[in-house]
């Protein structure tokens, strides 16, 4: 909520109905003013000199040339038509990732992608960095999961029929501040408090103890990162072995059971899954295993799993495997038991809300029926035209040429900057819209500057309430919003008023807000109309009844309900995964050893392995340079955590300035002691804006501490082909010297015409 004074912005407040409100808002009006603003359009010196068809790109290290809104809207369009003419829609990416804004009509994805629909299409990509994995092989194994996931039980459900909650990757709740299409509340700390003191015991496996509030008391079980799926396998060993597992369950509603029984039992690779087997794997104790194995049987539980836990090396495994564990453990199909993906990745997930949906600004159809994995970005611009494996299929990657990119930061997202740097350059032009530099921008042809959500009407649609969004600054410099500006480069194209349908934002607004109103009236809600709204400012929906028992009609009547597998039953094999013959995800859940970790050969050289994260201070890369981000830095570094023996064998104290590297690269961090981190193991969030000492020479340091020098690009499998951003293996040392300055905030260098 914002407080004028005297016709402007004194400061942003939190909604009163809000109990957990998240810090990072706070610093949405000074980060808009702020000196990392794109002012005006902006263009690459060569580019403007030599055209879309220069072959020697330097984006990164050539400075900008300040141009008119119509010179640059011109250029867009003349550079669209050329690459357009010679290479065909396919040779167009729409780039938008789609985080950049909450609202239902500035959403810059349906911005760019109506804009592209209407120009004759683009080349798409498919999945998330979120969770490629998981959406990948669940749909094999379970059904269609992101489709399903309302139907996860509900913190109040949880709180009154689970006993046990076994978080695999913990339910962090850094990363519930935050949810597609906003929210009014933060609940999910007091939800979870409240199933605490309802009598569920928590249980958080992983390498930091972080990953689950200190107030709920749970059970912290460290095990080395990337093993979950060996410790799993061990709980369904001794599940097996001491008969307590539901025959009638597996018998009625699973295909696979031999298979995979005969696999943890070693009896079709000679290795049973004992929990010792595990233990040297996990570096655990093999009673807790047991332990665990035990009251996971005897009691109603609730296997979740962090998205953050399949991306990595083979992520689809533990994805996989904690859907057998639930159906060995009977807990699938009961009310408050069964598997949950995503509890603690983000905010929705187990919050009760309205079913409610509100109408999207129209993007219309796609005409390229051309796509890749998200994940997969670098590999397809270094090598166009190649086979690719992805989920059965053989893909012929696309001869990408143009690059327009609006919402979103890939220089945040990507693994392996110095490869992305390198994969960069090799369209004709890369366009990009964003309010700020980042290292997107600035290494794109054309800039053109946006609008932030605060200098721009919206409505916001997030946990069941709609939300009137209203301009309370005036835009910054130049900056228009994203609408305008594509309406102004369809205008150069010939199609404005197809874009436009003659209205204005205002229009669009009142439109979108009325077909909501009518579907709502449909629905048996009354709604005011949008100026009412508008006054309103935010209108809570009622909340819908708790859903149906996930699986749980499935469970009582499993050939009336049958899930959308290959057998309309839960896949403990799959035969169809087996015939695609990938040697990386075979047609079982399986412990397949990771390219990178602590236990390869590869640890000698680097024994740390780095974890990333969402970070607790900004949104993504958003408002990194905010004041809540700069406060949480070391000596201006982004801090990187260690385990005290850790820092200690390397001489390092709290506070030191470190470089974090290995053969992809290097950056530098701020060092944090936590001894809530197990030995071997450093975490960093994600989020510092790229930037590099030597801008454009190759493999030169990142001084700010971006954990994605040290990434590897690499699929989880040729399964999914999702990020692997995990699984990487680094040396840490203390950096001497004069500290480099932080120059991510201060715009690049300009000339004039």
């Amino acid at each position: 909520m914002a407080r004028m004074r005297d016709g402007a912005v004194a400061r942003l407040e939190a909604h009163p109905a809000d109990p957990d409100p998240s810090p990072i808002g706070y610093d949405m009006v000074d980060v808009a003013r702020s000196t990392a603003r794109v002012t005006q359009p902006m263009v690459r010196k060569a580019f403007l000199d030599h055209g879309p068809r220069y072959a020697d790109n330097r984006r990164g290290l050539e400075p900008f040339v300040p141009v008119s809104w119509s010179e640059a809207t011109g250029l867009v369009a003349e550079t669209l038509q050329s690459v357009k003419a010679r290479f065909g829609n396919e040779g167009i990416y729409g780039g938008a990732y789609g985080w950049s804004s909450a609202g239902r009509f500035h959403h810059s994805q349906g911005q760019l992608h109506r804009f592209l629909n209407l120009y004759g299409g683009y080349v798409d990509h498919v999945d998330s960095y979120s969770w490629a994995a998981l959406g990948v092989i669940m749909p094999h194994v379970l059904g269609d999961m992101m489709r399903v996931h309302p139907e996860l039980p509900t913190w109040a459900e949880i709180a009154k029929n689970t006993q046990l909650f076994v978080a695999f990757g913990g339910v962090p709740l850094r990363n519930t501040q935050v949810n597609p299409g906003g929210l009014l509340r933060h609940s999910v700390r007091d939800d979870m408090k409240a199933a605490r003191d309802a009598g569920v015991e928590f249980v958080c496996i992983s390498p930091a103890r972080d990953d689950i509030a200190a107030e709920l008391g749970a059970q912290w079980i460290s095990i080395r990162p990337h093993t979950d799926t060996a410790f799993m396998l061990a709980l369904a060993h001794v599940m097996l072995t001491e008969d307590r597992y539901d025959r009638d369950f597996l018998t009625r509603c699973c295909t696979g059971f031999e298979t995979l029984r005969d696999y943890v039992l070693g009896v079709s690779d000679g290795v049973p899954k004992t929990p010792a087997w595990a233990a040297n794997i996990c570096d655990c104790k093999p009673d807790v295993i047991v332990a665990l194995a035990r009251r996971m049987t005897e009691r109603r539980t609730l296997v979740s799993l962090l998205w953050a836990i399949q991306r990595a090396d083979h992520g689809e495994q533990p994805c996989w495997m904690a859907a057998a564990l639930a159906s060995l453990a009977g807990s699938l199909g009961k009310v408050g038991g069964g598997v949950g993906y995503g509890y603690g990745s983000v905010h929705g997930y187990g919050t009760a809300a309205s079913r409610f949906k509100a109408t999207p600004f129209p993007q219309g159809s796609n005409a390229v029926k051309t796509f890749f994995p998200v994940g997969r970005l670098a590999d397809v611009l270094l090598n166009p035209r190649t086979p690719m494996q992805y989920n059965g299929q053989t893909l012929t990657t696309p001869d990408i040429r143009l690059i327009y990119w609006v919402g979103g930061n890939p220089f945040h997202h990507h693994q392996d900057i110095n490869k992305l740097i390198r994969a960069w350059q090799r369209p004709e032009a890369v366009i990009v819209h964003e309010p700020f530099w980042t290292a997107t921008a600035r290494h794109a042809d054309i800039v053109l500057p946006a609008t932030t959500p605060l200098e721009r009407d919206d409505i916001a649609f997030g946990d069941g309430s709609l939300i009137a969004s209203h301009r309370v600054l005036d835009p910054v410099g130049q900056a228009r919003s994203d609408y305008a500006i594509f309406a102004d480069i369809a205008a150069g194209l010939g199609f404005r008023d197809a874009f436009t349908e003659g209205r204005s934002e205002a229009e669009w607004l009142t439109h979108i807000y009325e077909s909501t109103r009518s579907r709502a009236k449909d629905s048996g809600l009354d709604l005011p109309d949008y100026a009412g709204f508008r006054r309103a400012g935010v209108i809570e929906l009622p909340q819908a009844p708790p859903p149906p028992t996930m699986f749980g009609a499935f469970r009582a009547d499993p050939a009336a309900h049958p899930l959308g597998t290959e057998s309309g039953k839960v896949q403990l094999a799959s035969a169809r995964i087996a015939s695609f013959g990938y040697d990386d995800c075979p047609g079982h859940p399986a412990w397949l050893e990771p390219i990178e970790w602590l236990g390869s050969p590869r640890a000698a050289t680097y024994p740390i392995h780095l974890l990333s994260s969402q970070p607790k201070t900004r949104l993504h890369s958003q408002y990194d340079n905010g004041a809540v981000s700069q406060a949480s830095k070391v000596q201006g570094r982004e801090p990187v955590a260690m385990n005290p023996d850790d820092a200690a064998a390397r001489g390092l104290d709290d506070g030191d300035v470190v470089r974090v590297f290995n053969d992809r690269g290097a950056f530098l961090a701020g060092v944090r002691v936590n001894d809530g981190l197990r030995r071997g193991v450093a975490h960093v969030s994600t989020g510092a804006w790229y930037d590099p000492l030597v801008p454009g020479e190759p493999g030169t340091l990142d001084v700010h501490g971006n954990p994605n020098m040290v990434a590897p690009d690499r699929g989880t499998s040729q399964l999914a082909q999702g990020p692997s951003a995990q699984s990487a293996l680094v040396q840490i040392e203390k950096f001497e010297g004069p500290l480099p300055p932080i120059r991510a905030f201060i715009p690049p260098a300009s000339v004039p015409r």
